[in-house]
């Protein structure tokens, strides 16, 4: 079983950056697949950002291509999502999820474990 946990959030301009990182516990981390979503108040979840279990393929919506970055650190059962350039439309809350294995999918509920989620706010 693995917990996860969300931090980075916070209020910033449009155009500026976060950093969010997600930490891990329990045992084999690196033999998961790790994705983030957001969740806009009255949307749906969205798929934002998922990396390989190897670190070798990252996986974006286009809506963030070339803007974020993920990243994973297996030593340290981390994963980061580096958010440059933020628009308004990407306030949301985040949140990182993980299934076992290098299934990649960008369906929610193709995830067994999520974080309890971190704010984001871009200003306009």
């Amino acid at each position: 079983q693995v917990q996860l946990g969300e931090s980075g959030g916070g209020l910033v301009q449009t155009g500026g950056s976060l950093r969010l990182s997600c930490a891990a516990s329990g045992r084999i981390f690196s033999s998961y697949t790790v994705g983030w979503f957001r969740q806009a108040p009255g949307k749906e979840r969205e798929f934002v950002a998922a990396i390989s279990r190897n670190d070798d393929t990252a996986y974006y919506a286009d809506s963030v291509k070339g803007r974020f970055t993920i990243s994973r650190d297996n030593a340290k059962n981390m994963v980061y999502l580096q958010m440059n350039n933020l628009k308004p439309e990407d306030t949301a809350v985040y949140y990182c999820a993980a299934v076992l294995g290098s299934h990649y999918d960008r369906a929610p509920n193709t995830y067994d474990y999520w974080g309890q989620g971190t704010q984001v706010t871009v200003s306009s």
